[in-house]
């Protein structure tokens, strides 16, 4: 049975776990990583704050220091997810096809 995700942004899978957000799939040639560095309070509310946003290689076989593409810290969640999924769309076009 394949996997649903339950949440998604862009129609790609969005999973978060403590304060790490993966943004797309891991069959892919490229994932976006977002760790939250900072919350805020609104209203009551924690809400993420400053994000790390990074767009990295799904390749195992590099060690994670060069698997790192791009990387950039932006503040609010929706600005992260919105240069995370414009990093990763054009990381995907980019890529070679597999085979």
């Amino acid at each position: 049975m394949a996997y649903t995700p339950k949440l998604t942004y862009k129609g790609k899978p969005l999973v978060r776990c403590g304060n790490e957000i993966y943004y797309g799939s891991l069959a892919d040639p490229f994932v976006i990583f977002m760790q939250i560095l900072t919350e805020k309070e609104e209203q009551g509310i924690k809400m993420a704050d400053k994000i790390h946003v990074i767009l990295m290689s799904t390749d195992s076989s590099k060690p994670l220091p060069e698997r790192v593409v791009k990387q950039s810290s932006k503040s609010g969640l929706y600005t992260a997810l919105e240069i995370g999924s414009m990093w990763l769309e054009r990381a995907l076009k980019e890529a070679p096809a597999k085979k």
